[in-house]
């Protein structure tokens, strides 16, 4: 098969469009990262989505809307909290889980009688959706368990070859998925997967707010998750991951140099020094600029071919605990405490 990489043309989103409508694969830009997306309604196109990939079939997909008339479509029993959710981050980066309507076929929503629904905020995402004239469900457009694509060249690397086209919309500018959530009853608030919008950020529209325990450690592989993020080693580069979970930086870099290899880097906060004879990277000091920068960071250490990447790891409150899972999960939960 070969891609087509097209451009943020008028012409060239009408051509994107109507690959989906004709049931073809199409990376798009959205806010958070790119995604692959197809038909929902689609049943042979998704499957192929989870083909390209390489991905699970019991990792459920986020569908993808333009407006709240389409959320009718895929889902009901939409509580009152959704609605006040969804007038204050909709268009944004975050996904609700609703009970899915027949129409939406099971290998969408991973097996599951729930589907998870996003309105992304990125224009060319909205774009595309009104002129396929259907929900698009769109996993992240990666081969699955490597970092997540915030480029167009991330997904070329990723993806040429495997589907039919993608839409050059720039860098992303989240640069990690949406936060997901699901409501256990009309006052409370789950959190399946972090994101930029926090457990602070959602606790004024419910009584209880909370997290759960996959987000800090793996969980059993015969789980069902109404999730993506949730069960599998994810966003994980060539080199291996290695958080280290310190004080501060002396004690990091303490344990760096007596550790010290063949193929090391670290990545480092922004107000990090440099630490003498170990190459590093920085990506950040807060939990917004890490995660627009770390999948970035993550490929950018791929090309330099690092085998090994110390991390200092970031706090777990805030947009910081989407890093912090992305950093979890791309190690295997595999974390050194100092």
């Amino acid at each position: 098969m070969i891609t087509r990489l097209l451009k943020n043309t008028p012409e060239d989103l009408e051509i994107a469009g109507n690959l989906i409508k004709n049931g073809e694969l199409v990376a798009i830009p959205t806010e958070t990262v790119y995604g692959l997306g197809a038909d929902a309604f689609n049943e042979k196109a998704v499957r192929a989505i989870f083909q390209a990939k390489g991905r699970p079939a019991d990792n459920p997909l986020i569908v993808h809307i333009a407006d709240m008339n389409m959320l009718e479509q895929i889902a009901f029993e939409i509580p009152d909290i959704a609605i006040s959710l969804a007038k204050k981050f909709w268009a944004g980066a975050l996904t609700m889980i609703f009970p899915k309507r027949p129409e939406i076929p099971y290998v969408t929503s991973g097996g599951l009688e729930t589907i998870g629904v996003r309105m992304p905020s990125h224009p060319v995402a909205k774009k595309i959706i009104q002129l396929a004239g259907c929900p698009i469900a769109a996993p992240s457009a990666n081969r699955s368990g490597l970092p997540s694509p915030t480029t167009a060249k991330h997904v070329m690397d990723d993806m040429n070859g495997r589907i039919s086209a993608v839409l050059d919309g720039g860098q992303c500018q989240v640069g990690v998925e949406s936060t997901v959530i699901c409501f256990d009853n009309p006052e409370t608030i789950h959190i399946l997967r972090p994101g930029i919008i926090s457990l602070e950020d959602l606790k004024p529209f419910a009584e209880h707010v909370y997290i759960d325990k996959a987000i800090f450690q793996q969980i059993d592989c015969n789980t069902k998750v109404a999730s993506p993020g949730m069960k599998y080693k994810h966003y994980s580069p060539k080199a291996k991951i290695l958080p280290v979970d310190s004080p501060d930086f002396a004690s990091f870099a303490d344990y760096v140099k007596h550790h010290a290899q063949e193929g090391i880097y670290c990545l480092l906060f922004d107000s990090d020094k440099e630490i003498t004879g170990i190459p590093c990277m920085h990506y950040g000091d807060d939990g917004i600029t890490q995660a627009h920068d770390l999948f970035l960071r993550f490929r950018e250490l791929d090309e330099l071919g690092a085998k090994l990447v110390y991390v200092r790891m970031p706090k777990q409150t805030g947009a910081d605990l989407s890093v912090y899972n992305r950093l979890m999960r791309a190690s295997g939960f595999e974390v050194i405490k100092i």
